[in-house]
């Protein structure tokens, strides 16, 4: 390899190493920090803490984020369903270091997280790193010069027409989500249906509140399809808003206790039922903006009772049976004017093995007289409606398929690493990384909400933070050393593939059942999600092992302390700034 060196110590007491002739002197200082761009792939959460993180981190940086929308948010920009929310308690579901203490509800709406990323973007000054409407199309690593080379989708400002820009990178770290690309259901005649048909990924109100275009559907019959988690949020938000609905479902699943609906019991002296009681007061709010020992209280109590589940995501443990009990019983209780839901509902299958959801409001509205809920599988749509394999048709108005998203981990755009490999390719059968950040033959390429990154218990945003700053440590030693670059060795890549097949077959994850965590399939491997609970993957990320990548130098000469520069520091050289040592710039002792 063009740069590459390698170097042996000795292997016992009395063999020395040989003399070398000395090497000129780089005319650098130590912390003369060579230039260094770097481009992210997104601006949802992972986007906006990148270009936080990168910029307080990496001197003298050239940063670019390339979000294909016309908006940051990623998930939360896209999204904007009727009854949209996040289904984790709100006051955990936001970064560690920007609070929001005046969240109108336990579980937030998807226009107040959006707000909330965009307030962030706002504040840290993200909005001047990022360009919206780019979508990037292809990267191809270059080998020679170590740079990754990318091609990007846009709209020419002048004209509109589309073009291609090209842009080079020293690192390249994807941004974008394992859920960002919905499928319609392959349902015989869909495409000759006239009716008004959404997924409930591509629902745009345009310039309206989902509550405003809804408005007008009160004399409306809607068919809605699916029982995953945008599903259980869409039918009690358009049940007391349409004449008629009905609940096409093909599967079963759990619906779990609001998750910390005890904490929130025990702290504010109110049990919520529906999804509207969540929501908090006034006197509530202001108690938590205001009242410091409150809130704190109040945000660690939910944040360590939520961080004590994983036990229910393992096989027969004490936990995973009483949630089976608990949930069971709740959901009979619920359905108890219509019973015979329960029974084609509730799942054979344990709780968690495919994604659990609370669905505050759901069995409520499947009770309501103008609900019907159809477990019958659907055979075609026809122009006006749906029939299913029992010969009963039902028009329709509006139909909203919340039918998922392509789960295979087989990207939309092309990246290409060493020796021509495209990352779709590597990813056949099923994706593969090393610690759901890094990948062996692309150097200097890392991941955000890769492959095994998603969590089955607690908030996935924290585990985002620690990517991102996995990836800005990894682009601190690639600039420090000045390297050329920073890749996974093979075999730690395969011994964090021998863990992940040793680790989920005690979980229930890997029970029969359909889920994304296994690619949409009801059995293989799990690629959804991270092997151990939360706070175990906030461990394993905090300190990188350097010892698990390979490395070259940037430099021509074969000495892998030539980063040492010429034996002083920067200050020191140009007689500027603070010399002393025992703080750094912000003032802190060291």
């Amino acid at each position: 390899m063009a740069g590459s060196t390698s170097f042996r110590t000795p292997q016992t007491a009395n063999e020395t190493v040989p003399n070398v002739d000395p090497y000129p002197l780089g005319d650098f200082s130590i912390d003369e920090h060579r230039p260094i761009k770097v481009v992210v792939i997104g601006a949802g959460f992972s986007g906006i803490i990148a270009g936080i993180r990168f910029p307080q981190k990496i001197p003298n940086l050239d940063l670019t984020i390339y979000e294909k929308s016309a908006g940051v948010g990623g998930t939360w920009f896209s999204n904007r369903y009727p009854g949209l929310a996040c289904d984790i308690p709100s006051h955990c579901y936001q970064l560690t270091f920007e609070v929001k203490r005046d969240w109108s509800s336990y579980y937030a709406p998807g226009a107040e997280i959006r707000k909330y990323i965009e307030d962030v973007a706002e504040k840290y000054k993200v909005l001047k790193y990022v360009k919206l409407s780019h979508e990037v199309t292809h990267a191809t690593y270059n080998e020679t010069t170590g740079k990754w080379h990318i091609l990007v989708r846009r709209a020419n400002p002048e004209t509109g027409a589309l073009e291609q820009i090209e842009d080079v990178a020293d690192v390249v770290v994807t941004a974008f989500g394992a859920l960002s690309r919905w499928q319609m259901p392959d349902i015989p005649g869909i495409d000759k249906y006239k009716g008004v048909l959404h997924h409930s990924a591509g629902f745009d109100p345009a310039d309206k509140t989902w509550q405003e275009v809804v408005e007008s559907w009160k004399d409306k019959k809607v068919g809605v399809i699916g029982v995953g988690s945008s599903a259980l949020q869409l039918v009690p938000a358009l049940q007391p808003r349409v004449a008629r609905l009905v609940n096409y479902v093909r599967g079963k699943t759990w619906l779990s206790v609001p998750f910390g609906s005890n904490t929130f019991a025990a702290l504010l002296g109110r049990e919520p039922k529906t999804a509207e009681e969540f929501k908090f007061t006034p006197e509530e709010i202001e108690r938590l903006r205001t009242d410091d020992k409150f809130y704190d209280h109040f945000r660690w109590t939910v944040e360590h009772d939520i961080n004590s589940l994983h036990s229910s995501t393992l096989r027969g443990t004490e936990m995973q049976l009483t949630a089976q009990k608990v949930f069971r019983q709740n959901m009979e209780e619920k359905l108890a004017k219509k019973p015979w839901i329960a029974e084609r509902l509730i799942p054979d299958f344990p709780v968690a093995c495919r994604r659990l959801t609370p669905g505050p409001g759901y069995l409520e509205a499947l009770c309501e007289d103008n609900v019907e809920f159809n477990s019958t599988p659907i055979k075609r749509f026809s122009e006006t409606g749906i029939e299913t394999i029992d010969g009963k048709h039902e028009d329709f108005d509006v139909v909203f398929c919340a039918t998922g998203y392509d789960t295979t981990f087989q990207l939309p755009l092309k990246i290409v690493g060493r020796n021509g490999v495209e990352l779709n390719e590597r990813w056949k059968p099923h994706p593969v990384s090393y610690l759901s950040v890094a990948v062996d033959g692309f150097p200097n390429f890392f991941m955000s909400f890769g492959p095994n990154s998603g969590v089955g218990s607690g908030s996935l945003l924290a585990l985002m933070e620690f990517e991102i700053m996995y990836a800005v440590q990894a682009t601190a030693k690639l600039q420090r050393e000045r390297l050329k670059s920073i890749e996974v060795k093979p075999e730690a890549l395969r011994d964090f593939d021998q863990y992940i097949d040793s680790y989920f077959p005690k979980s229930v994850y890997s029970e029969n059942c359909r889920s994304w965590y296994k690619m949409n399939k009801s059995d293989g491997r799990i690629v959804g999600l991270w092997p151990g609970s939360t706070l175990h993957a906030l461990k394993a990320l905090r300190h990188p092992r350097w010892e698990d990548y390979n490395y070259e130098q940037a430099d021509p000469i074969p000495n892998r302390m030539y980063w040492l520069g010429d034996g002083q520091t920067w200050n020191e050289k140009t007689m500027t700034g603070d010399r002393t040592y025992r703080r750094d710039p912000s003032g802190a002792w060291r």
